[in-house]
């Protein structure tokens, strides 16, 4: 389904309306799972978002690792210094529930996401706007780093302040013409 909208707030809205049409006779208990077209989910990647869902989250937000590939090798190490800075030091300490949100890892029923009015048709942070917006209704949101997906290290992606923005910050010399 083509958009021509070139804005993947409205891509991912109109994909999912039209996932929502063909699903319409499947009950109420829809869950959308997502990802991105340059990303590989584990096996078990669906079976853990339902295992939120079954535990009465609305919302699974997941983590991403970049891709092993030889351009990712230089970028991984940074990458990962900068994504876990968040993380508890401590043993002693609950949980890590991330502060990220990738559309390339989440999930959410489909009652949640038509109650907040889906994806908002913005040219980047459509998945973050998104989760704000559920978890300001109340919805459970589930932030794990289990069954994280692998995501590609571009350099030059299509939305502006995305992962290849971040990625092309973190290592600069990656850049620049002639490197």
């Amino acid at each position: 389904m083509n958009t021509r909208s070139h804005n993947v707030g409205a891509a991912r809205a109109v994909g999912t309306k039209r996932a929502l049409e063909l699903l319409e006779d499947a009950g109420p208990d829809v869950w959308l799972a997502m990802t991105d077209a340059d990303t590989t989910v584990p096996t078990a990647w669906l079976t853990h978002q339902m295992y939120w869902a079954r535990r009465g989250y609305d919302v699974v937000l997941g983590t991403i690792r970049l891709a092993p590939t030889t351009t990712a090798l230089f970028l991984q190490g940074r990458h990962n210094a900068h994504y876990f800075r968040t993380r508890r030091v401590s043993e002693t300490q609950k949980a890590w529930e991330h502060p990220h949100v990738h559309g390339a890892n989440l999930g959410v029923s489909a009652a949640a996401y038509l109650r907040v009015g889906g994806f908002a048709a913005l040219p980047t942070g459509e998945d973050r706007d998104l989760a704000v917006r559920l978890s300001e209704a109340g919805h459970r949101i589930a932030r794990t780093d289990q069954h994280p997906v692998h995501t590609a290290a571009r350099l030059h992606g299509r939305a502006p302040g995305g992962l290849s923005d971040l990625l092309a910050s973190l290592h600069p010399s990656l850049t620049k013409p002639g490197a």
